[in-house]
């Protein structure tokens, strides 16, 4: 077995995880084969199991690495914002688009595939209890071999949206628990499979989709001059 610096094991895991990227975004699981991935990394077959003990272990580190990097482009996106409101529609509307936009994206939060994949490893555990991010899916450790994400990448993979905590402390906010504010959010999503299919006319999603932010967007946050006109109704 051929021995690598630290160095270089980075390195190598690092283009493995881009190769499997480029890979499974374009072909998916089940059509991707471990040769594919290591003709496009450069390396050995063999050398691949040093890195990962399966093509499963490998989608799964790439699955997390792209919730990853979904959270930077929303942290980015939302430190732009000004008001609460703008952030919850920052969020839904980039959200949207990546799921609309990214296959790995759609793959992970609407196609379920953590489930799926982690039923194919032994070695991850998946537990809806223990969850504290957004999508219900936690990966645990298996016996530390690099099958499993590291734990960089499970902090990553754990990370949870913190504006619905601060939302639903504010008297404008019409729903008081976080939990099902990140529901509602994650649920928008499987609008996206409407989109070419005889649900939504022909041309018409990008409306629906629009429509549908809105709908939402306004019912989480009470108009002023509606909350005004209840609290006037309630006074003695």
């Amino acid at each position: 077995m051929t021995r690598f610096s630290e160095e270089d094991r980075e390195r190598i895991r690092a283009d493995l995880i881009d190769a499997g990227h480029d890979l499974f975004a374009r072909y998916g699981f089940d059509r991707t084969r471990v040769s594919d991935v290591t003709d496009a990394a450069g390396i050995g077959t063999s050398t691949f199991y040093q890195f990962f003990d399966s093509k499963e272990a490998l989608y799964l580190a790439v699955l997390i690495a792209e919730r990853g990097r979904l959270f930077e482009t929303l942290e980015a996106e939302v430190a732009a914002a000004e008001t609460p409101r703008e952030e919850a529609e920052t969020i839904l509307r980039t959200t949207l688009g990546q799921v609309r936009s990214n296959p790995l994206i759609r793959r992970l939060f609407v196609d379920g595939e953590i489930r799926r994949i982690d039923e194919r490893l032994n070695g991850t555990s998946y537990d809806d209890t223990h969850d504290s991010g957004g999508d219900g899916e936690t990966v645990g450790c298996g016996d530390g071999g690099d099958h499993t994400a590291d734990s960089g990448e499970r902090v990553a993979f754990d990370r949870v949206l913190p504006q619905p905590d601060e939302w639903v402390e504010r008297d404008d906010f019409r729903i008081d628990d976080p939990e099902v504010v990140r529901g509602l959010m994650r649920s928008l999503l499987f609008v996206t499979q409407a989109r070419e299919t005889p649900v939504v006319p022909d041309g018409t999603y990008d409306e629906v989709e629009e429509a549908l932010i809105e709908t939402v967007i306004e019912g989480l946050f009470a108009d002023s001059r509606t909350k005004s006109h209840t609290d006037s109704q309630t006074e003695p």
